[in-house]
């Protein structure tokens, strides 16, 4: 008797596991409830109904004039450096940063602007630019809003600053 209770037992148990076990649809729905849409936060982050919105891409290239020497080089490299960090301040500036190869496309930026005018007076304050050792390559450019939130998160990984 106790080997057919014992077999009773997991029989049941069986049964309740899968009744309790979601199907395939259902996976799905939980899926997408996990994914609920913030309101606040894409009206925060200027976020379209694609959690999109519009920038302006700028591709640093190396400028025309680039004959300095080393310590009036490395002078326009901190005052480079300390805009991208008064600009990232501000909120225009949305991502920064150097490529690492040798090419002359230097780095990026994603400006929070609308229009390419506006990234285009933002370039004009870097002294790197005003010396001519970087120019400006400026673009239109939709991407997620979700970048808004990337110098915030930054901060929070960066061991030291630049």
């Amino acid at each position: 008797m106790k080997k057919y209770s014992l077999y009773f037992f997991l029989a049941a148990m069986l049964m309740i596991s899968c009744v309790n076990q979601p199907n395939n649809q259902e996976l799905a729905q939980v899926t997408d409830n996990e994914n609920v849409y913030d309101s606040v936060l894409a009206m925060q982050l200027g976020a379209d109904d694609y959690g999109m919105k519009k920038y302006v891409m700028a591709f640093l290239k190396r400028g025309p004039n680039r004959d300095h020497d080393s310590a009036t080089a490395a002078g326009l490299q901190r005052a480079h450096l300390d805009n991208i960090i008064r600009m990232a301040e501000e909120g225009t500036l949305v991502l920064a940063g150097p490529f690492m190869d040798t090419g002359d496309i230097r780095g990026i930026y994603v400006f929070d602007v609308e229009t390419v005018e506006e990234a285009k007076e933002l370039t004009a304050t870097d002294p790197a630019i005003q010396a001519g050792r970087l120019e400006m390559e400026l673009h239109p450019w939709y991407g997620s809003a979700a970048l808004m939130k990337i110098n915030e998160i930054s901060k929070r990984v960066s061991k030291k600053g630049i």
